[in-house]
């Protein structure tokens, strides 16, 4: 029976979700172990998506598969027992055989979170931006990304086959809360590094470094190295994923035919 499983995580002090050569701190490695563990089998997780170093999660998916008889809630407490506690488990839900994390996701969101004061207790979750911006202009611009699909001057790799950077964004917007900005992207898909670079770019629009005309060149020249340089990751959250309604399987129905 194929399981989805909800986790959210503190990023800063792992290499990203996915397991890496040489480097044994990852969402995606801290999970499976734990999991293996108490499930006494080997068990791998395929993740929604790749989060980068340094970035943050509210809501993450992962699938893995298992046969046996789970006693759902007691899993995960004992997970969240043993998880790091930048690492907590919301949910463990049976899904369709078919249905995957990643290739079944509707859509994506991200934010980011950027604040004008300095302070201590949020250096890792914010990012303290040291100029003066144009809030205005900065929707602007986020709302002609709406109008393309071929984010090419945003992957951090140049990709020339044309079916993978295709993209398409349902909403981009900026909006102030108390004393920071949290800027919301919404697409079905992402490219590697795609919203940090877009994100320092439209931040050099608001700050009047390069104009909106100049912001849609750099859209159409489909080349990364027209684009400003990325914000950091520490300010990136992944905040929330959809898939169709219907993946889910009765937790009293024994998976087959499905």
């Amino acid at each position: 029976m194929r399981f989805f499983i909800e986790v959210s995580y503190d990023g800063k002090n792992f290499y990203g979700w996915q397991i890496q050569k040489n480097k044994n701190k990852s969402i995606e490695g801290i999970l499976e172990y734990c999991l293996s563990k108490l499930l006494k089998k080997p068990i791998n997780i395929i993740g929604a998506g790749r989060t980068d170093t340094g970035v943050h999660a509210k809501q993450m998916f992962a699938h893995f598969d298992y046969d046996n008889r789970m006693r759902k809630y007691y899993l995960i407490k004992r997970l969240n027992i043993f998880l790091p506690n930048s690492i907590y488990v919301h949910d463990i839900v049976p899904v369709k055989n078919h249905i995957h994390a990643r290739f079944s996701a509707i859509s994506r969101t991200y934010q980011y979170y950027l604040t004008y004061e300095k302070n201590p207790f949020f250096h890792h979750i914010l990012w303290h931006c040291f100029y003066k911006l144009d809030l205005k202009i900065m929707n602007q611009a986020s709302k002609i990304l709406i109008d393309y699909n071929d984010f090419s001057s945003f992957s951090k790799k140049r990709l020339y086959n044309i079916t993978n950077n295709k993209c398409h964004i349902y909403r981009a917007f900026w909006k102030k809360q108390q004393n920071f900005l949290c800027f919301t992207i919404e697409a079905n898909r992402f490219l590697r590094s795609m919203v940090r670079s877009i994100i320092g770019t439209i931040l050099d629009v608001g700050r009047q470094q390069i104009s909106i005309t100049e912001f849609i060149n750099i859209i159409e020249l489909k080349n990364n190295r027209f684009s400003s340089p990325k914000v950091p990751a520490h300010g990136l959250f992944l905040s929330k994923i959809l898939y169709p309604k219907d993946i889910y399987i009765d937790p009293f129905h024994d998976g087959k035919n499905t």
